[in-house]
């Protein structure tokens, strides 16, 4: 019998205030859908054996907008200490079946399936190391982790999030480019820059 491929869960970090936007990035609508609601869904679509929403600043209404989607809310109470304290609620929350962790933001209105797809058949074909988006001369999310980095995450994953371990570790990480997730939103004239 053929081995069956290893199961990774998702991670939707969407706990930020957005202060530099001054409302929600997460409830901002790219195509009448909010960005929450987009990235879940793209996540969901990689089939993940449990998937969670990360909710902080305005958690209410964040996880309102994704809340038919079956996904788990973890309620972040660090999360104004940024990406990195958000990180450790997610991944803390998944279950031990979860042999990595597909790591998605809401503010980055370039993302597709595809592109989360290709992450996921990367990371199964050596579940040891990790995937992740190669964009702006750098490693970055959406990223695919595995389960043994979530201890050195968790104790140190910082204001960067996941982006200083897969710098340290980048021999152990497949790169897929993908130079359109540069885009970000911090500005609502920022939605009108991608065509999705």
């Amino acid at each position: 019998m053929a081995d069956l491929p290893s199961t990774h869960g998702l991670v939707v970090l969407a706990a930020g205030a957005s202060r530099r936007l001054g409302t929600s990035k997460q409830l901002l609508r790219l195509h009448g859908e909010t960005l929450v609601r987009r990235a879940t869904r793209l996540g969901l679509a990689t089939k993940p054996g449990a998937a969670v929403v990360v909710v902080g600043a305005d958690a209410d209404g964040v996880y309102a907008s994704v809340s038919d989607l079956g996904v788990r809310r973890v309620d972040c109470a660090d999360w104004d200490l940024g990406m990195g304290a958000s990180l450790r609620f997610g991944l803390v929350a998944l279950p031990r079946e979860c042999a990595g962790a597909l790591i998605v933001l809401c503010d980055q209105p370039a993302l597709d399936t595809p592109h989360l797809l290709e992450l996921v058949a990367a990371w199964r074909a050596n579940p040891l190391g990790a995937a992740a988006s190669a964009y702006a001369g750098r490693l970055g999310v959406p990223a695919l982790l595995p389960r043994a980095w979530f201890a050195d995450l968790i104790a140190d994953a910082g204001e960067e999030g996941a982006r200083r371990l897969l710098a340290r570790r980048r021999e152990d990480v497949f790169a897929i480019a993908n130079e359109a997730l540069a885009l970000d939103v911090d500005r609502k004239e920022d939605l009108g820059r991608v065509d999705t």
